[in-house]
């Protein structure tokens, strides 16, 4: 009997003409996706590449070490958000609460270590709470969505308006020293060689054939150059200087919701959900613990992301987690591949969809252009209460 699988003993290679159809398959395989328009992030990022392009061209000041800082720590909380948006999108749901949601996790961090407070707890407690806290409040929006069965726009729709927060002053931001930075990137890319090499012998050991090895080696290297060259850049800004505390976040987040996502039974169902309910429900799929555990995981990340926005501008007021942070959030996930309607998607699209919408507000905030035009204040329009005194109304 035959076989036309890429198999081979441990330790011995395939056939010189198998391995040379091998690495034509991987041009084939290029070719086929380009002539059908199925170019992943490709399109993303060559778009990225312009809008920096522009940019620089249209003012000096851009395409800097000092920008390159503010970039990462802009793009930060939406990422957060966004990262989230990825798991409830994946179902083909929707969550409209996660922008107010995380202003009340940035309240809730700064009321647990409110001074002179029978509840001051320290800066990683109040953290814990209020993350877990904003989790609670998803599964309760999950919970309604998957039981009751109330529409997941109609039920979060809700929680956008209930989640609002008051004026209360928060964390500190936090840049990591030179040589820390160098000792991350360090860890970042010894980390994925080890996780490398370990598919590397896993393949060997099963007795299978590794396809397309040079490009395992080139992604290797990319995470190198991407995970120094980074650093290089923040430790060259002036003020601040150091890589950012929200950079490594992203990171972290990032590698363990990737592999929550594709590496768990968990993921698979979300996806087996997000593409069919039905069909999932028939194969013994819990569909309402899934839809549950999503809204959990969106919570918990509009906690996380409304904390590093309250951490970077130092404060909290009322118009936290208004705006057009809904809207960022959902557009990195769908600029970076993640399907509305379920089942298609990746996490490291909310990253790449949230370089490209800081990338383009810092652009035009640099350049001088102007988001909004000029208010005009009418007679019989009652002015906004100044900010002491709802600082004062807040004690």
């Amino acid at each position: 009997m035959s076989s036309e699988a890429d198999v081979a003993a441990p330790g011995i290679g395939l056939p010189p003409e198998q391995e040379a159809e091998v690495q034509a398959g991987v041009w084939r395989r290029a070719l086929d996706n380009l002539r059908t328009g199925n170019l992943g992030i490709l399109p993303i990022v060559l778009g990225l590449v312009l809008i920096v392009l522009f940019f620089t061209i249209k003012t000096p000041v851009f395409f800097t070490a000092n920008n390159f800082n503010n970039i990462i720590i802009q793009m930060a909380g939406t990422c957060m958000l966004a990262f989230g948006v990825v798991f409830v999108l994946l179902l083909g749901e929707i969550d409209l609460s996660i922008g107010y949601l995380s202003g009340l996790g940035a309240v809730a961090v700064a009321e647990f270590q409110l001074p002179d407070s029978s509840h001051q707890y320290p800066g990683l407690v109040a953290i814990v709470l209020a993350v877990g806290l904003c989790a609670m409040l998803g599964g309760v929006q999950g919970t309604v969505v998957a039981k009751v069965g109330v529409p997941s726009f109609v039920v979060t729709l809700a929680g956008l308006l209930i989640f609002q927060g008051v004026i209360l002053q928060v964390l500190e931001y936090y840049y990591f020293s030179h040589s820390a930075g160098w000792i991350i990137a360090g860890g970042v890319t010894a980390l994925y060689a080890a996780m490398a090499l370990a598919h590397v012998i896993g393949h060997r050991r099963a007795g299978v054939a590794i396809r397309d090895p040079y490009i395992l080696l080139a992604k290797v290297v990319a995470v190198a150059v991407a995970s120094f060259g980074t650093v290089g850049i923040c430790n060259h800004a002036n003020v601040p200087t150091g890589l950012p505390l929200a950079g490594v976040l992203v990171v972290i987040f990032l590698v363990g919701l990737t592999f929550l996502a594709k590496r768990t039974p968990f993921g698979r169902h979300v996806y087996a959900v997000g593409g069919n309910a039905e069909a999932a429900r028939r194969a013994g799929i819990n569909v309402a613990r899934i839809r549950i555990l999503v809204f959990v995981i969106s919570g918990a990340m509009a906690g996380v992301g409304g904390i590093i926005l309250a951490a970077n501008v130092n404060s909290v007021d009322l118009n936290v987690g208004g705006g057009t942070l809904l809207l960022n959030a959902i557009s990195a996930a769908v600029i970076g591949g993640v399907s509305l309607f379920g089942g298609r998607g990746e996490v490291r699209g909310a990253v790449i969809g949230s370089v490209v919408i800081a990338t383009v507000a810092n652009g035009l905030n640099t350049a001088g252009y102007k988001c909004h035009p000029p208010l005009r204040r009418h007679a019989g329009h009652r002015r906004a209460p100044p900010a002491s005194a709802l600082r004062a109304l807040s004690r």
